[in-house]
């Protein structure tokens, strides 16, 4: 059993990583600065490049720090098992396009409507999690999809502030994209996640190995978007243009993040994820309202960000549910 002080200790965490990067995303893709602004294909590479390292580093802890069995077990599980290697390969694809999808929406949807829209991952997860796991969802679990279902359409529900946008507001276009790269992210994140769950059900290598594994193919897969995408600013200014504090920041907390959750994760329960899912709706709530200024909530979209809060807590009452391994 966990101690009280390393389950809030665990809270805190997981309720900083989920509304700093969600924040600190949103900010860097709003913020008015001289010269170009950073390319997100860039910042999705160097998370991966640093994410890497950071699993390395963790595999070089785990054998003692001894070089030779740290060269022996990546030649082993990497070098000589090509095959389950290449497994990876899907959800690392997926992942790095979700990871991309993620800059779409938080530069085109403001940091609160992002947070509870995509809390729709619970949903795509439980449907995957039936398909491809066999798993059995419970009355209550079935219920709070619903009632998250029910939740994200009255946060999107067009309200009268929208019918007569200001001069600054973002376009409608914009919202579309914005809903619709969240949508695609919760999609690919439900189904690389139980596939990721599936292939560590069946071996029992470590999680750390493993991410190195997701890493490699996410850092190939990053490249080559980049290149496609942007390759003509990258020749032109280097895949570094634009960056500053806040974009190491956010690149820091989108490639240790995962990891730290991976680390924290054993010691929260399903009621205590429910709780830092709420808080970190809040604080990003009254952060963008308050401090980004980019935000304006209505009554329609507090109901429904109470029903997300809600369906959330009723998800993990019936049972504890296998938790999906949230890639690092």
């Amino acid at each position: 059993m966990a101690s009280p002080r390393l389950k809030y200790l665990s809270l805190g965490v997981l309720v900083f990583q989920t509304t700093s990067l969600v924040l600190t995303m949103r900010y860097s893709r709003t913020l008015q600065a001289e010269g170009p602004r950073y390319l997100a294909s860039s910042a999705v590479v160097v998370a991966e490049m640093m994410k890497i390292l950071a699993c390395v580093l963790l595999v070089f802890k785990e054998h003692n720090y001894s070089v030779r069995a740290l060269n022996s077990i990546l030649r082993q599980e990497i070098a000589h098992k090509p095959i389950e290697t290449l497994k990876l390969a899907i959800p690392s694809g997926i992942y790095t396009l979700q990871n991309n999808l993620l800059y779409v929406a938080l530069s085109n949807l403001d940091a609160a409507t992002y947070q509870v829209t995509y809390q729709l991952k619970i949903l795509t997860t439980a449907l995957f999690s039936v398909s491809m796991l066999g798993r059995r969802l419970g009355v209550y679990q079935w219920l709070s999809l619903l009632v998250l279902m029910a939740g994200v359409a009255l946060v999107q529900w067009p309200s009268e502030s929208a019918a007569a946008p200001e001069k600054d507001a973002p376009l409608p276009g914009s919202q579309l994209v914005g809903v619709a790269a969240v949508l695609v992210a919760c999609c690919s994140s439900g189904f690389a996640g139980v596939y990721f769950e599936k292939i560590l059900k069946e071996s029992k290598q470590s999680v750390w190995v493993r991410n190195i594994q997701l890493g490699l193919f996410g850092l190939v897969f990053g490249l080559f978007g980049m290149l496609a995408y942007d390759g003509e600013r990258v020749t032109e200014s280097g895949m570094f243009q634009g960056y500053n504090a806040v974009t190491w920041a956010v690149v820091a907390l989108q490639a240790l993040g995962g990891l730290v959750i991976a680390a924290v994760i054993k010691y929260a329960d399903n009621i205590l994820k429910g709780f830092a899912t709420s808080l970190s709706i809040i604080l990003s709530t009254l952060i963008s309202y308050f401090l980004l200024q980019d935000f304006d909530p209505t009554g329609v979209f507090f109901m429904g960000a109470i029903l997300v809060i809600a369906a959330t807590f009723l998800y993990g009452y019936e049972g504890r549910a296998a938790p999906n391994p949230s890639r690092a």
